[in-house]
């Protein structure tokens, strides 16, 4: 009994002079352990990133494919398809002009009234189907309400900012339109300081190989070196991550968390043209805009054409104006008052649309919340805005045809 004793106090002891001490882990076990926490890092990111590939596919494939280098428009009856992550596959048929005009270029055909659209990605209906576009939905509704056959030539291009626009007029003037209707978005506007005073920004050459593979990248990695901007194209590669792509794009469905982004994050410096009062570089732009817009409408008044100018909103100003309230120092309506002050100060007419995004609950929700370009929904929705505005007496050439008294009786 004592032996039994006295052997539990020597366990004892042992066990609290263990205690007392921090156990020393096996050289095993240091390097086991982070090798695990890594390992189980590169799962989960692997795995997000699969998931993010899974959820937002994209296609070889490219629009551009279809535009050579120094061109303008696309190669004649060229065809091809793309895919973008957030959109859905869409083919892109250009006619012997170049044009995704859904017709042949010529002349108009007898008793009609020709539209000769100008623009850039909204107007050429970019990532959506062509037949669902406003670009084929307008003419038919102003045929409707005007009585009057009315035929829509979508020259839209990709890149088609307004110094592109006047640089290449002659084309829109060589169709015979009986009016131009030009439209206008922010991107549009934000693309004319650089080329005015030459002093556009430094881009990296197009590489040779396919975007990500091992040429493409050693050449993005060397243009990173030689021009002391590897902290840019890190982040750019970043931004075109599709784990990246997965998080913002669900993130930026929230109205809140997008306009914070876009205001204030990421996307501040895309913000200057809400502001209230406009910095340095967006008076620049305005000023360039004004010296196009003053070039265009002036060989429009020569050649006897009346120019429609308009102002369609990107997803953040659509946002703000369907909220119909937003921070100290920001103005959705701004660029649209100095839209209509270049366009009508050259003798054109300028129709306003913005007011028309207060009665649409959420009208960012039309556009991809990351890639920023409009679905087919959004093209209905602008067709219906235009038709309203067009056919308002603005465009005395585009007035409501007045109905006999039998078809209003009836309606009545």
């Amino acid at each position: 009994m004592n032996d039994a004793h006295a052997s539990l106090k020597r366990e004892t002891a042992a066990d609290g002079m263990s205690g007392g001490r921090e156990q020393k882990l096996p050289l095993r076990d240091w390097i086991l352990l982070p090798v695990l926490g890594l390992l189980t890092i590169c799962v989960v990111a692997f795995s997000a990133e699969a998931i993010a590939w899974r959820t937002f596919p994209e296609s070889a494939s490219s629009v551009r494919d279809c535009y050579r280098s120094g061109g303008v428009g696309a190669i004649p009856n060229s065809v091809c398809w793309e895919k973008v992550p957030e959109g859905e596959l869409t083919e892109f048929k250009f006619n012997s002009c170049g044009d995704r005009a859904g017709m042949e270029c010529g002349p108009k055909p007898p008793e009609t009234l020709r539209i000769v659209m100008v623009g850039s990605s909204f107007a050429m209906g970019l990532y959506t189907a062509r037949e669902r576009t406003f670009a084929a939905l307008l003419p038919t509704e102003l045929s409707r309400q005007t009585r009057h056959k009315i035929e829509l030539y979508n020259e839209g291009i990709l890149g088609g900012a307004p110094p592109l626009i006047s640089q290449n007029f002659n084309r829109a003037l060589a169709a015979k339109p009986d009016l131009i209707l030009w439209i206008l978005t922010p991107w549009d506007m934000g693309n004319t300081a650089f080329e005015l005073n030459g002093n556009a920004p430094l881009r990296s050459p197009e590489p040779a190989g396919k975007k990500g593979s091992m040429a493409w990248t050693l050449h993005r990695l060397k243009f990173a070196v030689t021009t002391n901007s590897i902290y840019n194209t890190a982040l750019d590669r970043w931004h075109q991550d599709k784990l990246n792509l997965l998080l913002r794009h669900f993130l930026y469905e929230s109205q809140t968390l997008y306009l914070q982004s876009y205001m204030k994050g990421s996307m501040r410096t895309l913000a200057g043209f809400l502001y209230t009062e406009p910095d340095a570089e967006w008076r620049d732009h305005l000023r360039g805009t004004d010296i196009y817009a003053s070039d265009i409408e002036e060989r429009s008044r020569v050649a006897g054409v009346p120019v429609v100018a308009v102002l369609i909103p990107n997803r953040a100003q659509a946002a703000m104006l369907s909220m119909d309230e937003w921070p100290a120092g920001y103005d959705p309506y701004k660029l649209g008052e100095e839209v209509r002050a270049i366009v009508t100060s050259h003798g054109g007419t300028y129709i306003d649309i913005l007011p028309d995004f207060r009665n649409i609950p959420n009208s960012e929700r039309y556009y991809m919340p990351v890639d920023g370009h409009p679905n087919a929904d959004w093209h209905a929705m602008i067709s219906e805005m235009l038709v309203k505005e067009l056919t308002s007496g603005a465009v005395p050439a585009l007035r409501v045809a007045a109905q006999p008294q039998a078809a209003q009786e009836h309606e009545r």
